[in-house]
């Protein structure tokens, strides 16, 4: 997990091209969606990191986003995840 804070943007977009950031999440919320979803572009910065796969998102107790993982957040809230 990285803050967005903690990188400049080209560091961001070298690291997206690269496939080292997959996934942005909502440190306040504790909520990780896709780095095309709506909500997450109109995060603050200072509340937005980054991860590099799914699993590293769930392994720091962040759920899916309802909007761009709406499967992934149906089997969490079932208890499947």
């Amino acid at each position: 997990m990285v803050a967005h804070t903690e990188l400049s943007d080209a560091a961001i977009r070298r690291k997206i091209r690269n496939q080292e950031i997959c996934f942005g999440g909502n440190k306040t919320l504790k909520i990780y969606g896709l780095l095309s979803c709506t909500s997450g572009k109109r995060m603050k910065k200072a509340h937005r990191v980054f991860f590099a796969s799914e699993q590293e998102a769930r392994q720091n107790n962040f759920r899916p986003c309802y909007r761009c993982l709406k499967e992934r957040y149906k089997n969490w809230k079932d208890g499947l995840i």
